[in-house]
């Protein structure tokens, strides 16, 4: 047996009805799309959502929420995970562009200090924003929080 002669079960394909070929082909005709009607023409293909003419779900559900166009997003970064990069880079004032370099920042975006975790050495923080547990933490433990 080889690639080239492999066959499918016996009984596992058929050939397709031919459509549109005579009266005696049982398909003839119409070509089994029934008498007249959209979906008999040529062409023919349903919008998404559509509900034959009924009013649509998405247009039935009322709209609702607010999309605020002046929102700030800002990204979140916690204590402990400063403080792991302070460990292992063995650094001692944190910026932006630190940040960036080791990947938890995007060069466009707003920095927000967040509070879980615990510092443990004297860190020099510059971000654009601070939560008050952050400042606090960072104050406590000798560092500096610089508002950018």
């Amino acid at each position: 047996m080889n690639l080239n002669n492999i066959r499918p079960a016996s009984g596992a394909t058929h050939n397709s009805k031919r459509l549109g070929r005579g009266q005696g082909s049982g398909k003839g005709g119409t070509s089994a799309k029934g008498h007249k009607g959209q979906k008999a023409r040529a062409g023919y293909s349903q919008k998404i959502g559509f509900e034959g003419g009924q009013m649509p779900l998405q247009r039935r559900l009322p709209k609702f929420g607010f999309n605020n166009v002046n929102r700030k997003e800002y990204r979140a970064i916690n204590l402990d995970t400063l403080q792991l990069l302070a460990d292992a880079k063995n650094i001692t004032e944190i910026t932006k562009d630190i940040l960036v370099e080791n990947g938890l920042a995007k060069k466009s975006e707003i920095v927000k200090i967040m509070g879980r975790g615990e510092l443990k050495s004297a860190v020099s923080i510059s971000a654009h924003k601070f939560t008050k547990t952050a400042e606090e933490a960072i104050a406590k433990a000798g560092g500096k929080a610089i508002t950018l």
